[in-house]
């Protein structure tokens, strides 16, 4: 927790995390990792018995000792309105449809103080395109831009996405697209920025270049 205004403490959010949560924020992540962690018995049931193997028994840990809290962003991230100066998402917006993204950037409007800031980094479709005019790898630009995922062809492959949901791509955007679907969502002051760059002050620990060689970074105000 960073800052005070009107008496109250200040929060600042990184939603949809993953594994790369922003030390001292409050960190929000919907993988079935952190449902499990917060449940450390059957955790260990679970590991016992093989229904989860060694990288997820890691990545459940990691939820645990990092304190990652899950969230449906899409549906209602679990602040109170007007709670937070700053909202992080990084390479996580692409992943929702656009119905799912309006709700999201709906919640994040709630949640946003006055004047608050959102940081939003996704994949760039422009960088993908012009890698596929150059090499005309055609096969790599549809595997690059996780739009198809494999039909699940066994039982564990069909729970898994019972349970979590498939974690390909829903939308792709440029820089022109997202500040659009941003204005739409009535933020203000919507500008493309470039990696390392930000409005947000104090913006230490948070990661100003996360995957620069392949996103795009954009910030804009609650008004």
């Amino acid at each position: 927790m960073l800052g005070a205004s009107a008496g109250r403490e200040m929060k600042r959010a990184n939603i949809g995390c993953g594994e790369t949560p922003t030390i001292g924020w409050l960190n929000f992540d919907n993988s079935m990792s952190i449902r499990l962690s917060s449940y450390p018995a059957l955790c260990k049931i679970l590991r016992k018995t093989r229904l989860i193997n060694s990288a997820q028994w890691a990545r459940i840990k990691f939820c645990q000792t990092n304190e990652i809290v899950w969230a449906n962003a899409a549906k209602r991230i679990p602040l109170p309105d007007n709670s937070v100066e700053v909202l992080y998402s990084s390479h996580m917006l692409e992943h929702l449809d656009r119905v799912e993204a309006k709700r999201f950037l709906d919640e994040a409007r709630r949640v946003l103080t006055p004047d608050g800031i959102i940081r939003l980094a996704v994949p760039d479709i422009k960088t993908l395109v012009q890698k596929y005019v150059d090499d005309g790898d055609a096969d790599s630009f549809i595997q690059s831009a996780y739009m198809c995922i494999p039909r699940p062809r066994s039982i564990s492959e069909r729970l898994s996405i019972l349970l979590v949901g498939t974690r390909h791509h829903q939308w792709m955007y440029d820089s022109r697209s997202l500040c659009k679907l941003l204005v739409e969502s009535r933020f203000t002051d919507v500008q493309s920025v470039e990696a390392g760059h930000t409005r947000i002050t104090n913006s230490e620990p948070l990661d100003l270049y996360e995957r620069k060689d392949e996103s795009i970074y954009v910030e804009a105000r609650k008004a």
